[in-house]
């Protein structure tokens, strides 16, 4: 391991589950957010519950398997609608 790392932020539902708002983890590899999300659900099996889970990188939504780089700040979030 390199020692890269990444800021997670945690938002409603998935803070809820957690029981954490945040915290930093190592940049998984692949360094991808598909190989985020296998990170995650192997650290919180509760998540693999979650249908789908969206991601934003330094405050920027992104879709597929977005790539992620040392220091970026990640977003963990469930789809919300509004009304």
């Amino acid at each position: 391991m390199n020692g890269a790392t990444i800021e997670l932020l945690y938002f409603a539902r998935v803070a809820e589950m957690l029981g954490r708002r945040g915290e930093t983890l190592p940049l998984p590899e692949p360094a991808d957010t598909a190989g985020l999300r296998a990170a995650l659900t192997a650290r919180y099996p509760q998540l693999q519950g979650v249908a789908r889970l969206r991601i934003a990188i330094n405050q920027t939504h992104v879709k597929g398997d977005a790539p992620l780089a040392a220091g970026d700040e990640v977003a963990v979030f469930e789809p919300v609608t509004g009304g």
